[in-house]
This record gives structure tokens, C-alpha cells and sequence, in this order.
């Protein structure tokens, strides 16, 4: 009996909140498209799809995107049926960098541009 394919995809690789590093955080903020889809994700409080949050890139682009933000411990990505659901990983990035998110998307609100 074959296996319902979205049963059969495996789980997503993440870091676990001690191995989130600065540097990595910082690298995944600095690009404007992941700073897009990371305002959102703020905004909605919950959880997204990919197809959620409209960047002007191709469809390839995006993954890399959301690949960037997921090994770099930003959000936690999930299959759900078959979309990938994004969530900020908010608690974590509290916990490691106090105040940085929230300085960070403050910053994007005053100057959407950058």
C-alpha cells in the first residue's frame, strides 16, 4: 500500500533555540524579500503559507528565501497537507537575542524602503 504523500514527506530540519546564532539571524533578517515575509508572519501572529506572503521573485527564489529563514532558527516551517506553514519562531528569538526582533521590525516599519 503506498503511503498518502503528504504523510510520507519528512520533517523539516531546524535548529533548536540554543543553536540559533546571531550571526545567522542577522544574515536572514538583512535581505529586504525575508524581512517581507518576517513582517508578515509579525503581523499575523499565527501561522502562513508560502503562497501567503506575495514576493516579486520566482517561485525558486521564494524557497530559498524560506529555507534561509527556517535554518537560520527565524520561523519553523511544517507540512500541512501540502503546503509549507510558516511561524515566526518569536519565543525562541526572544529568548536568545532579547529585543532584537522587535527593534528589527520596528526599524522596517520606519523606513519600509530598506
Amino acid at each position: 500500500m503506498a503511503v498518502p504523500r503528504a504523510t510520507a514527506r519528512r520533517p523539516l530540519p531546524h535548529p533548536e533555540r540554543a543553536e540559533i546564532r546571531l550571526t545567522a539571524v542577522l544574515h536572514a533578517l538583512a535581505d529586504p524579500m525575508r524581512l517581507r515575509v518576517v513582517r508578515a508572519l509579525a503581523e499575523d501572529g499565527g501561522e502562513l503559507s508560502c503562497s501567503d506572503v506575495e514576493l516579486p521573485v520566482t517561485k525558486s527564489t521564494c524557497t530559498h528565501h524560506y529555507r534561509v529563514l527556517r535554518e537560520s532558527g527565524v520561523l519553523r516551517q511544517v507540512y500541512r497537507g501540502t503546503a509549507k506553514m510558516n511561524r515566526l519562531r518569536r519565543e525562541d528569538l526572544d529568548a536568545r537575542f532579547p529585543g532584537l526582533l522587535d527593534t528589527v521590525l520596528t526599524a522596517a516599519r520606519r523606513h519600509p524602503e530598506s
